[in-house]
């Protein structure tokens, strides 16, 4: 069996990997010059099966609105006269529903611990580094960040997930580098379970075991179309950096390309929903190791993470809504740089900070897409937003399972196309 991968972010690696454990020949194609160099690249780097959670959560719109207006602020909004723009943003606000966040929520949790359960496999055979940190610490900034995340709280407690909520001094204690802060917080989540890491790391040294197993890589190379014949993908259409066109032929076909996913699937009658999320982030060396952060830590009221990865610290946040052009906007780094200076003044040197931008692929309910379209031997792994790389290893696992012929180890219900009619 031959498989082509669209997409070389940490979803498509992982699966074409874990295609590779199995047997199957496998070609994965990117734009991109190497692997995990779009929105795998920048993001938070963050593992939080116990945080992973909807955007779409009861009391977010409030919030937004709050922001909207402020200098810093979590949540750009730029509405456009576009329907598609409209149609998401409308299925998101009936998402926000409590009921529909705890579906949601679960649905996510469910994917995101059998991803870690794999990650934890994997590495047990390959300890290869990539500035891993234990322990995830959510800040809040007034008892109204508290009280939003009560229905989080509630679904950890009735899934036995281990959580502290914390006083200020208690928050001190588990990063000592908070007693340098320029605020206080009112109170933390502290989940000792979750990671971090570096994605695009990662990445990179689970392409170089995907080679050695045979995986062959297409970089800068785009592609055009996806050819059929009746009820079945042939191949796959391509334009390379010399502008070569050429169509490779392939028994099954992966589509993980992120946002770009939603036009290759639209000519086969599969309509996915997905938009694209801008988000920021700056990666800075660490200047005093006794003020940096020990692990990953999230500011709840600007949804900003602060993650530590070795000698360096990301800072990750930020949701721009309306426009999809990778353009940094001033008002998106600013809040990146008031987070990391509240917290950790002084860790890093942010007169240095260079920032990027990529984009997230948001379902409007949250959870990814993953299996099989009613096209037969076409499949998706997308959709995952901003926690890909938290979700990948179990995603990939599940999508090569579907492919071989073996059954999936976790429920899939909510996962699929199937959700939305397909």
């Amino acid at each position: 069996m031959q498989a082509i991968i669209i997409g070389g972010g940490i979803i498509g690696v992982a699966t074409a990997y874990q295609l590779c454990q199995r047997g199957v020949g496998v070609t994965v194609i990117d734009r991109e010059p190497d692997v995990a160099c779009a929105t795998s690249r920048g993001n938070a780097g963050v593992i939080a099966p116990g945080y992973v959670t909807p955007w779409a959560a009861p009391g977010m719109p409030t919030k937004i609105l709050k922001y909207l207006f402020r200098s810093e602020s979590p949540v750009i909004y730029r509405p456009k006269f576009n329907s598609r723009q409209w149609r998401w943003v409308m299925r998101w606000l009936r998402e926000c529903d409590l009921e529909r966040y705890r579906i949601n929520k679960e649905r996510m949790q469910r994917i995101a611990y059998y991803s870690k359960s794999r990650l934890e496999q994997f590495r047990a055979t390959h300890p290869f580094e990539y500035g891993r940190s234990q322990g995830y610490l959510q800040l809040f900034r007034s008892a109204f960040d508290e009280e939003m995340a009560r229905p989080a709280m509630q679904i950890l407690a009735e899934a036995g997930i281990n959580h502290r909520l914390l006083t200020a001094n208690e928050c001190v204690e588990v990063e000592p580098g908070l007693k340098w802060a320029r605020v206080q917080p009112a109170s933390g989540l502290y989940l000792p379970d979750d990671e971090a890491g570096d994605c695009a790391v990662f990445a990179k040294h689970l392409r170089l075991l995907c080679e050695e197993g045979g995986v062959h890589f297409r970089f800068n190379t785009e592609v055009r179309a996806l050819q059929s014949s009746g009820a079945r993908v042939t191949g796959v259409v391509v334009r390379d950096d010399r502008q070569t066109r050429q169509t490779l032929d392939a028994d099954v076909v992966v589509v993980a390309a992120g946002v770009e996913s939603r036009d290759l699937l639209a000519p086969f009658g599969i309509v996915v929903p997905l938009y694209p999320i801008k988000g920021y982030s700056t990666t800075l060396a660490v200047t005093d190791s006794q003020r940096a952060p020990r692990a990953a830590v999230m500011d709840e009221s600007l949804k900003t993470a602060i993650t530590r990865m070795g000698p360096n610290i990301r800072v990750a946040g930020t949701a721009e809504l309306g426009d999809s052009k990778l353009v940094v906007r001033e008002k998106a780094t600013r809040t990146l740089i008031k987070v990391m200076q509240d917290w950790f003044p002084d860790a890093v040197n942010v007169s240095q900070a260079s920032f990027w931008v990529g984009l997230r692929p948001m379902t409007p309910d949250g959870p990814p897409l993953l299996g099989k379209t009613p096209t037969q031997n076409l499949y998706i792994n997308l959709g995952h937003g901003s926690t890909g790389w938290a979700m990948s290893m179990g995603s990939a696992q599940v999508v090569s399972d579907l492919i071989t012929g073996h059954e999936p180890e976790i429920d899939l219900s909510g996962l699929t196309l199937d959700r939305y009619g397909h």
